[in-house]
């Protein structure tokens, strides 16, 4: 089959997805005030629902860190069997949108909002990694805001992490990173099997080696299970499904169940969208994700992850941008991911529980590296202050307040820019000295498209043309001008005769001969 073409790339990436993708969702769950298994259900439901579904070659789905704020507030004030409702109810309404081919929406995001979105990512990965390479977890792993629920802020955690360093950890997460820079930048070079087995398998083979052989000859050293992935385990198949939980059906006539399905439904599309785009951007091969698709897909997993007990699913970059850099080539990747969640929470929790978070750490410090490099910074600024600040303002946004804040904030500034720049660009003005003290002549030329935007440009322009001049407002080549427009026009003529200035209009869809003809008695 097709899709199984790539499975020397798809495979190993799907298991460095796989490794990477467990405590983010127990982490998520964790900052969203739900039970963990939760997040692990959005994380397989994600996985494989959305994964087959999906048309993201390498998009990688799950539960959605921007929506923990959300969804805190929303198990607080509905109770966990209403909000899985909402988040079902949220899948339908993501079906809806997707049939009305609303995934156009994530095409209207300016390309330097998206880096900046990536960079941000980046530098959140970075600075919420660096506490867990060096021991210290109190922070979950999914917790992505700048303020914590706990009061702390990305930055405070740094001295708290100083006070609470664990040697075992911090050795444990330099050792892995060595592997990762080592496996990446010298053996990967080297031969076909250094490409097949990813650096990061070694690095979580090290880590969970680590833990066993401490535990047997120097529990001194032995990792304590606070550093370490925590699986909710089942003894049996009665028990795993225990787990499961069902919605309350009977809320479905509350108004604030729809109204949270509804929130639910946009931000999570909206993170999806961006997600897309950005995905898409750092995909090798620039394939393109048809958008309307992908909001069908994230709405029936939406439908199932709420009606067996799960948290709400989106598109995530971290999983996405861990599945690019492991190698994968197509959609496989985040399935196969997404049943190695499933048969492992069920058959392995206490291998996965021997995983150490450090290890985690830096494969997505490495991650988050590669996401903001600094090159990137330096490419952005050469390209000029209209693409370098939406940029900057993106990325500080991210990392000061969450992904959705930050995005907005860069969206006002890349959209003020673009107001300006078409405030400015509306017309062309070509002025004529008359001879031997003549008349002045203004030549006033509007672009094709003129709308309301800019009004104020053109008023400003008709406002500096001196009395005793003769004017020419050419229209001709305009194919639409707003009616704003059209009655700033006409008040200028109407008061051009008290300042001696005489106007001539020439209407869209004047012919190039009479166009010059008009122009020609104009100046003589």
């Amino acid at each position: 089959m097709k899709l199984f073409q790539n499975l020397r790339n798809d495979l190993p990436a799907g298991i460095v997805v796989f490794f990477v993708a467990v405590p983010l969702c127990l982490g998520i769950a964790l900052a969203s005030g739900a039970p963990l298994f939760s997040g692990l259900i959005a994380g397989m439901v994600g996985g494989v629902v959305v994964g087959i579904l999906s048309g993201s070659p390498l998009g990688v789905s799950g539960p959605a860190a921007g929506l923990a704020v959300i969804v805190l507030h929303a198990i607080e004030a509905l109770g966990f069997e209403a909000f899985l409702l909402a988040v079902l109810l949220s899948g339908v309404v993501q079906v809806a949108l997707g049939f009305a081919r609303a995934g156009v929406l994530g095409y209207f995001f300016p390309s330097a909002v998206i880096r900046g979105m990536l960079s941000g990512i980046g530098l959140i990965i970075l600075l919420k990694q660096i506490p867990h390479a060096f021991g210290y977890d109190a922070d979950p792993e999914g917790d992505v805001q700048f303020v914590q629920p706990d009061g702390e802020t990305t930055f405070s955690e740094f001295r708290a992490m100083l006070d609470n360093i664990d040697g075992s950890a911090f050795a444990v997460a330099m050792i892995a990173l060595a592997i990762l820079l080592f496996w990446d930048n010298v053996l990967a070079k080297r031969g076909r099997f250094f490409r097949v087995i990813q650096g990061p398998l070694v690095a979580v083979a090290f880590g969970i080696s680590f833990q066993a052989v401490t535990q047997a000859f120097a529990p001194s050293l032995a990792l304590a299970p606070s550093h370490l992935v925590s699986v909710p385990a089942a003894s049996n198949f009665e028990e795993f499904l225990g787990l499961f939980r069902s919605p309350d059906w009977s809320a479905i006539g509350s108004g604030a169940v729809w109204i949270m399905a509804f929130t639910i439904a946009i931000v999570g599309s909206l993170e999806t969208l961006l997600c897309l785009e950005a995905t898409d951007k750092l995909d090798p091969q620039k394939r393109v994700t048809p958008a309307s698709r992908e909001l069908l897909a994230q709405g029936v997993g939406n439908m199932i992850s709420g009606a067996i007990g799960g948290l709400p699913i989106t598109q995530v970059i971290v999983r996405s941008s861990a599945n690019i850099q492991s190698g994968a080539k197509t959609k496989l990747s985040a399935i196969i991911h997404g049943l190695l969640l499933v048969v492992a929470v069920f058959s392995l929790p206490g291998l996965l529980n021997m995983v150490p978070l450090a290890v985690l750490a830096s494969i997505l410090l490495v991650v988050g590296y590669k996401l903001a490099k600094p090159a990137l910074f330096a490419t952005m600024y050469r390209r000029g202050w209209e693409q370098f600040v939406p940029f900057m303002v993106t990325v500080l946004g991210i990392v000061f307040t969450d992904l959705l804040s930050g995005i907005a904030a860069g969206m006002v500034v890349a959209v003020f820019i673009i107001l300006r720049r078409n405030y400015r660009n509306s017309h062309f003005l070509h002025r004529q000295e008359g001879e031997r003290g003549a008349r002045h002549s203004v030549h006033l030329r509007l672009a094709e498209e003129v709308t309301f935007l800019n009004r104020g440009a053109i008023l400003r322009e008709l406002g500096r043309i001196p009395n005793d001049t003769d004017v020419v407002i050419d229209m001709s080549r305009c194919a639409n001008v707003d009616f704003d427009v059209l009655e700033v026009i006409e008040d200028f003529r109407a008061g051009a005769g008290a300042r001696g200035i005489r106007v001539t209009i020439l209407e869209p869809g004047s012919t190039e001969g009479a166009r010059e003809e008009e122009l020609e008695a104009i100046t003589n």
